[in-house]
């Protein structure tokens, strides 16, 4: 990224000016009451046997899941690369880690308590109507086992990540934050040693993490996506569908990126250098490019299904295409690529906050439509003259959102909102040299 001069405010000063603001109260108690609304809606139509909740909820997951785990996916990705750019603004990102805990209870509700208003092909397991393939990969068990087993490998292993991320920043600054995590604190305390040498062992630790969990996200989310999505279409297949899931969330948690840097500076006039205008050009340039690798991804698996022209592939994006589900897929596809896209060419436009606010909230909205183009018209097919799109979708909706926006607002009130440590540490930079964290001596290149 751009190589401007690394912000180093004085220990003391910066640890006041975080410790001295808290989340708006309004966030937390909206988010709380547009969350327990949202998700008591959900509770009355799962219960009254209302299909089209179980079906809002698992579109919700989609959008709010891969967004979040995303978020935690891009901070390791800072330490793959060693980045100094982001430091004292990645915390901004990793508080969205605080969604996870809720999402694996969401997922649990999802596969044990949704499936037959969920998955068209839950009831045909056995009967023969699957290909011998398929009946394998749909038996209940394996697809119980496979959803746990693999979302919680991504879980535990970014609720580390970070974990080993804030622990640096409260081993260093006095007791402070919600109460509700004071026991976390004191435990990330208490094993805190001496400063140089917590900087390289939690700097060695993050990168295996970092490079292990890359591996698991990509190869998770990508199951995920067959499982969840591509599956409720249970005649198509398509080996990119999962990387276009998993890079939609990778999109819009840096569009939200981009739009919570700006809400921060504002919170913190008092630091005018820890959010710079290189910060908007830089996290503006990444939305840009992931834009391009969306839509890239997006159409690549549009042309090479459309070139192949073979029946159990075409009839995927013939069904989305037409019909009441054009309108959708179009929104999709204008929203989240090419008003973002030919927005955002200009070097103006990622600076100025309303348009780049603007294009953000086009990316969060179109890639929303996407999720429910990719779960709806499957399993509704052509059976339906309206889309059904309305008070379920938007009420269960507004229910993620709240919890989305209470647990971000909880995470960063009990935590070090910016990497203390990493920012005022005199030996910072040693990390630039690997070391080994038990001799502190310098080790080889290639190691």
């Amino acid at each position: 990224m751009s190589g401007q001069q690394h912000y180093s405010p004085p220990r003391d000063q910066f640890i006041g000016v975080l410790q001295s603001k808290s989340m708006p109260a309004a966030a937390k108690r909206g988010g709380l009451v547009m969350g327990i609304i949202g998700m008591l809606l959900f509770v009355v139509g799962a219960a009254t046997g209302e299909a089209r909740a179980w079906q809002a909820f698992l579109v919700n997951w989609l959008f709010f899941t891969t967004i979040a785990s995303a978020a935690v996916m891009f901070s390791a990705v800072q330490r793959i690369t060693t980045a100094r750019w982001s430091r004292g603004v990645i915390r901004f990102l990793e508080g969205y880690a605080a969604f996870l805990p809720f999402a694996a209870v969401g997922l649990l509700v999802i596969v044990f308590g949704g499936r037959s208003h969920i998955y068209p092909w839950w009831d045909l397991v056995g009967t023969g109507e699957l290909i011998p393939e398929k009946e394998t990969w749909f038996n209940h068990g394996f697809f119980y086992a496979r959803s746990v087993v693999v979302f919680g490998a991504i879980l535990v292993l970014q609720l580390w990540y970070v974990w080993s991320s804030v622990r640096l920043d409260v081993g260093i600054t006095p007791e402070h934050g919600a109460p509700w995590a004071a026991g976390l604190r004191a435990r990330m305390r208490a094993s805190f040693g001496e400063e140089r040498r917590e900087l390289h062992s939690t700097h060695s630790l993050q990168g295996k993490l970092a490079v292990i969990m890359a591996i698991v996200f990509g190869f998770g989310w990508s199951m995920l996506a067959w499982d969840h999505s591509m599956s409720l279409d249970y005649h198509f297949f398509s080996t990119m569908y999962g990387w276009q899931v998993f890079m939609g969330g990778w999109l819009v948690s840096l569009m939200t990126f981009a739009v919570m840097l700006r809400w921060w500076k504002g919170r913190f006039p008092e630091l005018p250098e820890l959010v710079t205008e290189k910060h908007y050009h830089d996290v503006g340039k990444l939305c840009f490019a992931f834009t391009a690798f969306w839509g890239y991804l997006t159409f690549s698996q549009f042309l090479v299904i459309w070139y192949g022209n073979l029946a159990e592939e075409t009839h995927f994006f013939t069904l989305r295409l037409t019909g009441v589900w054009t309108v959708t897929t179009m929104l999709a596809a204008v929203l989240t690529f090419v008003v973002p896209f030919f927005g955002l060419l200009s070097v103006k436009a990622k600076l100025y906050s309303p348009t780049m606010i603007l294009f953000a909230a086009c990316s969060f909205v179109g890639l929303w439509f996407a999720r429910y183009t990719e779960v709806y018209p499957s399993i509704y097919g052509t059976r339906v003259h309206q889309t059904p799109l309305g008070f379920w979708e938007l009420g269960i909706f507004a229910g993620f959102l709240g919890i989305f926006v209470w647990s971000y607002a909880q995470f960063m009130d009990a935590f070090p909102k910016a990497q203390v440590f990493k920012m005022t540490s005199p030996y910072r930079d040693e990390v630039q040299i690997p070391v080994n964290p038990d001799t502190m001596e310098p080790l080889p290149a290639h190691e």
